[in-house]
Parts: C-alpha cells; structure tokens; sequence
C-alpha cells in the first residue's frame, strides 16, 4: 500500500457547497483538498438555465456555472482532484479517508459536501427529456413555464409545496397521485384541494412522458381502472423525494430517519467533533444553489475555527 497523504482540509463532494468551501478555506491558508465525487459539480450539472442565483443577471447554464465555481476555487489555490471517497475512519486524529478503493488520506478537518440525490420514476422518457421539460425542482425550474399547463407527480409535503408554488405561475397544475390520498399534512391536502387551478389525478401513475426534443404532454394511467389519459403539458415535474449521499457516514455521523446528516444549529458541526458538513446532505428543506453556497462558507468557517484552536493548543502544550 502506498503512503498515506496527510492533508489539512479535506472536502469530499462539490456542488456550491463543496467549491465555496474550498474557496473559503483556500483564503484561509488551510491548503483543502477537494475530490469532486461521482457527479462532479453536482445535481447543477443536470440543470439547465439557473436565473435565481445573485450576479448572474442574465442567467447561466448550470454546468458553466460550476465551471465558474471551479475556477474561482482553483485560483484561491484549492486542489480540486478526480476521485470519490469509498470508505471513512473517524476513530482516530487525523481522519482516514478512502479514494478510489485504492489510496487513503488523512485529514486534520473534514468537509462533507456529497449532496443529495433527487428520487426519480426511473422512465425512458423521464431521462431522455431531463432538462428538456423534465425536472425534479419546480422552484428552479417552474419561471420557465410560465402561463403554461405543467404535471407534477408526488403525493407529500413537498410535492404539496411545489404544486402550490406552480399553480401561482401557471395556468394548471396537474397533481398525479399514485394513491387515493396525499401524504402530505393536512394542512397542506386542504392548501392544494382549496386551488382552483390545480387538478388532482388520484390512483394514477405515470406511464410515459411525452415529446421528441422537449416535453409536450404526459400519458398516465389508473391503477383501479387501467383507463389512460393524455395530458398536454409544457413541463414535468418530479416531486417525490430526495436521497441525501451520505451512506458511506452511517453509524458514525448521527443523522435523521431519512439519512440527512445532523449539524449542530447555526453551524456545520456534526456530532465527530472535526467533521463539518454542508450543502444538500444536511438542507432538506431549502435546496437552492445560493444556501448551498452559504452553508459552504459556515463550514469553511468553522473548520478553520477547529484548526486554529487545534494549532493554539499544541502550541501551548510545546511551551509546558
């Protein structure tokens, strides 16, 4: 095995979480490591114009813009590397991270910054008119229809949210339900039922979204009846969840029941006092570009507040 190398500041994932991160702790003099993880730049990659993110007046494409965030990291002297992490040691100082199954590191601090996953139906058409119509972000994306017919499948609190969200920008939002009742609270149920311009198609699935080149209509199906229905719409939302990437961190990082990672209120800290997380494995409520760049400046924040302390102390211990 080839000798471990020995970093300061290790960022494992990018996105606006993780490049902001590098780009603070790079600043800082902190000398971060960042590998950029199986979908370097993150779920932005998949997304096609980003209008809501400040000083981009014109708006940009998602991929450029994290080439944008790449760059800047880059210049502040960050080492961004190819390379996803495969197995973690937080039982000692430093932190052993695996890369690649095949070459470890140890870390003083470490980032995580891995994302989250949105859940999809797993259709041909799904994926093939992602970014084209198709999209599991209706804040991001639903300017874009404006004044249009769109669908949205899901039947929880977000899906309630986003449904509510488009039916103020569209002409109809067509809610399909794959039950016969939403899982959404109550609250929420009466919000969407008290919408006139949302309709909802209960026990229905989605068997095919429509279009060549961009999305122009979806067929779903009853489940009771197996009656088909053809919808014309202009967009496609998917609402049904998001995974947080944080399986390789189970059973050493407290999170919640849906494995989103725990941070200390008005921090990035985690229950591992040295590890610090942020961006989309630790926001399920928010899971905007601009607060995922936010929490990446807290964490880079904070680990370099670790590390100063860290420094302090031994430098205190070497004059006893």
């Amino acid at each position: 095995m080839s000798e471990t190398e020995k970093v300061h500041c290790l960022i494992i994932g990018s996105g606006p979480a993780g490049y902001t991160a590098a780009i603070y702790a790079a600043r800082a003099g902190m000398n971060p490591v960042l590998y950029q993880g199986l979908q370097p730049g993150g779920q932005l990659t998949i997304t096609t114009d980003v209008e809501n993110y400040p000083g981009y007046p014109e708006g940009i494409m998602g991929p450029q813009m994290m080439i944008d965030f790449e760059n800047q990291a880059k210049r502040m002297g960050a080492d961004i590397r190819w390379g996803y992490a495969t197995k973690v040691d937080m039982s000692q100082r430093p932190f052993k991270v695996e890369i690649d199954e095949e070459k470890w590191l140890e870390a003083d601090a470490l980032i995580i910054a891995t994302g989250a996953s949105a859940k999809w139906l797993n259709i041909e058409s799904e994926q093939r008119l992602n970014g084209h119509g198709v999209s599991a972000c209706a804040v991001c994306d639903g300017f874009f229809f404006k004044g249009q017919e769109v669908a949205i499948v899901g039947a929880g609190d977000t899906a309630a949210e986003e449904a509510l969200y488009l039916s103020k920008l569209c002409s109809t939002v067509h809610m399909i339900v794959r039950r016969d009742e939403m899982r959404a609270s109550k609250v929420m149920q009466d919000r969407v039922m008290n919408t006139a311009n949302i309709k909802v198609y209960w026990n229905s699935e989605t068997k095919e979204v429509l279009g060549d080149n961009k999305v122009n209509g979806v067929t779903i199906i009853n489940n009771q009846t197996n009656e088909e229905t053809t919808i014309p719409i202009g967009a496609f939302f998917v609402a049904i969840g998001h995974k947080p990437n944080s399986d390789l961190f189970k059973g050493v990082i407290d999170m919640d029941e849906a494995g989103y990672i725990k941070t200390i209120p008005g921090t990035s800290k985690t229950n591992v006092e040295g590890v610090f997380a942020c961006g989309d494995v630790q926001d399920k409520i928010y899971r905007q570009a601009v607060t995922a760049a936010g929490s990446g400046c807290m964490a880079a924040l904070d680990a370099e507040r670790y590390l100063g302390a860290l420094e302090h102390a031994a430098a205190e211990q070497a004059k006893a």
